[in-house]
């Protein structure tokens, strides 16, 4: 027999293809994944994926489980679900940060949660992605959507809810409005980005500090908000890089966005003070944790 936490992280794993997007994923160890893997294939009699150092591929006999498995752990998670919400004990307000309408991105989640606590009032506060801590170390928001990575102390970091790929965001008279899509390298010749006041791990996500070669990337002037950056980008002032869903919703006069080929895709993540961790908080991260298990 499979236990349940092994069946959680066979499906998470064989959704990522990834060791480590996995465990972060599932907020455990790398090695954990691993054990459990060799456990499950182990039990099963075969290997349920083939892996490299390059990469992660599930076999025939681990495609075969996954589809005998997924709905049976749908039923279990939804029927957990439905037990906490009759227990009625949730109740509340959960302030939630987000970017702008970056909330529609994980509407399921919310549409779930709500669900599934419908005692729980989400009140929703906007982030500003120059300073996209400020509200989490005000308290003013229990929880925030915010991109990774994030390295800091007093900070938990819960599953990845989203996924977008790069665009650069420039004016529509710039040399590279004209362009496909542009690679880091080209930013190093004509290009300044935008910095905000924020961690430069979370900056170098969507705005390197040097090219492949080693050629620094400019910095240019320092908005304070979301809407100053589309105004100075707009008038020729500098590019930004951005998610692919600034795309959907700000599609303003003057702005043009180009898919940016060699840069990862960024990852978003629930993340909240460490300190102030509370019972609405971890329902949220619950939720989260097993949808993203069964999608």
């Amino acid at each position: 027999m499979m236990e349940f936490r092994d069946i959680e992280i066979f499906l998470a794993l064989a959704k990522e293809l990834h060791f480590g997007r996995t465990a972060e994923r599932l907020r455990i160890t790398t090695a954990r994944v691993s054990q459990s893997i060799r456990k499950a294939e182990r039990r099963v009699g075969g290997p349920l994926f083939e892996r490299n150092s390059r990469n992660v591929r599930i076999t025939p006999l681990g495609e075969q489980l996954q589809q005998d498995l997924s709905a049976g752990y749908r039923q279990i998670t939804d029927g957990i679900a439905k037990a906490r919400a009759a227990a009625g004990a949730m109740s509340g307000t959960l302030a939630l940060g987000t970017m702008g309408p970056m909330a529609q991105t994980i509407k399921p989640l919310l549409d779930a949660f709500q669900s599934t606590h419908p005692d729980v009032k989400l009140r929703h506060r906007e982030v500003q992605p120059p300073e996209p801590l400020e509200l989490l170390r005000s308290g003013d928001v229990d929880v925030a959507l915010l991109w990774l990575p994030v390295h800091e102390p007093d900070l938990t970091v819960g599953p990845v809810v989203h996924v977008s790929d790069v665009l650069l965001l420039v004016s529509t008279d710039h040399p590279y409005a004209e362009r496909e899509s542009v690679c880091v390298e080209d930013l190093g010749d004509h290009c300044a980005f935008l910095p905000g006041r924020l961690p430069a791990s979370m900056e170098a996500a969507f705005q390197p500090f040097h090219t492949p070669s080693g050629r620094p990337i400019a910095r240019g002037p320092r908005p304070s908000t979301w809407h100053e950056v589309l105004g100075l980008v707009a008038a020729g002032q500098g590019v930004v890089g951005a998610a692919r869903d600034a795309a959907l919703f700000y599609s303003w006069p003057g702005l043009t966005f180009i898919p940016v080929r060699d840069m990862s895709p960024v990852r978003w993540a629930l993340v909240w003070r460490t300190a102030d961790e509370s019972p609405l908080i971890r329902a949220l991260s619950y939720v989260a944790t097993h949808r993203s298990a069964e999608t």
